[in-house]
């Protein structure tokens, strides 16, 4: 009995292990996730109806992105990303270009 515990106990860690090494990494931000980061960055402070008014216009398929908020969206790109210096630099200009 004391052996098919162990035996038990071996197979879940090795389970486990593998399923940890089958994991994909994770996978960028779509623009539509880096939209709602950024929304919701923006609606800090904003509760109930005023918030979801907010949310609504600001998640809108048809709002033109202004220069102002691309700048804020690659911000937070460039923020998750933990982008310094010239790579930042880089990125920021790509980013700004599309």
């Amino acid at each position: 009995m004391r052996h098919g515990f162990t035996v038990l106990a071996l197979g879940l860690a090795l389970a486990s292990g593998w399923a940890q090494a089958a994991d994909p990494a994770p996978a960028e931000k779509t623009p539509q996730q880096n939209k709602m980061a950024t929304c919701n960055k923006e609606a800090d402070g904003k509760k109930g109806d005023e918030r979801k008014a907010f949310m609504k216009e600001c998640l809108s398929a048809n709002k033109k992105e202004t220069q102002q908020n691309k700048m804020k969206t690659c911000n937070a790109d460039a923020k998750v990303k933990d982008l310094k210096g010239d790579e930042r630099k880089a990125f920021m200009s790509e980013c700004l270009k599309k």
